[in-house]
């Protein structure tokens, strides 16, 4: 079984700057680390592995530095690794990214299945993995907490709704997206990491795909467009209330009047 997993370096402080004129987050020099969800994504395309055989490749968009989250997904026992990189792509929004990613994915060509974590912590919209599904024209279910069963040409999964648990069968090729609860990640082997030094990691660019239209990738590719972000204030103010109990219930509810929270 062939099996891609979608990653992505994600920043690692809560401390990011924001371009007031894009509206994006400013990445470059900050502190980076894989999104935790794809953790949970890698593991599970091991673990198939180890049940059923085959490779498993790491794919994710993004600066040149982005190449630091492939190669921890070497040192945790992935076989190949491809690096979207190209200025084109900066500014994307879900739809642009996912159609990015879609296009790196064609150039793979052979897969089984293709595993994302279920949303990252910069963007946390949960729609990139369906929305490269699409573009691809595969079937895909979210939110697995539980790979039931492998068969040979399809995966039976259990995937958590907001008030059951339903399962599902869906036919290769296919795409998944998994849950924090799916599995426990395991941790970057030492002697991997000696010896996949120099590991070559393969880089695509927008030249290398088959739509070499700008206008379908980044910032020109997004149809949506952010009105207004910022980073969140830093806020020390406090109020401390004394007393009795009863004190300090009618405090706290004539502040939460004050505040039009009641």
């Amino acid at each position: 079984m062939d099996i891609i997993v979608c990653i992505k370096q994600v920043p690692g402080t809560s401390s990011v700057e924001v371009d007031p004129d894009t509206g994006v987050l400013i990445r470059d020099g900050v502190e980076s680390k894989m999104n935790p969800y794809d953790l949970f994504a890698i593991e599970t395309a091991l673990t198939l592995r180890e049940e059923s055989g085959g490779k498993v490749s790491t794919i994710t968009m993004g600066p040149p530095q982005a190449k630091e989250v492939i190669m921890e997904s070497f040192y945790m026992g992935a076989d190949e690794g491809y690096l979207l990189t190209d200025r084109k792509f900066a500014g994307a929004d879900v739809v642009a990214t996912s159609y990015t990613i879609s296009k790196g994915i064609n150039k793979i060509n052979d897969f089984d299945l293709i595993i994302c974590g279920k949303q990252t912590t910069d963007g946390d919209t949960a729609q990139v993995g369906p929305e490269v599904a699409e573009f691809l024209g595969i079937p895909h279910v979210s939110n697995v907490s539980k790979i039931i069963e492998l068969r040979e040409e399809s995966i039976i999964v259990e995937m958590e709704m907001e008030e059951k648990i339903e399962v599902q069968e869906v036919l290769f090729p296919c795409l998944i997206t998994v849950d924090k609860d799916i599995n426990t990640p395991r941790l970057p082997s030492f002697k991997r990491k000696m010896n996949m030094k120099s590991k070559e990691i393969v880089t695509l660019s927008i030249n290398d795909f088959d739509d070499r239209d700008e206008k379908n990738y980044g910032l020109n590719g997004s149809p949506t467009q952010v009105e207004r972000i910022f980073p969140p204030e830093l806020k020390s103010e406090r109020q401390v209330f004394t007393g009795k109990s009863i004190e300090l219930t009618d405090s706290l509810f004539t502040l939460l009047q004050d505040m039009k929270y009641l």
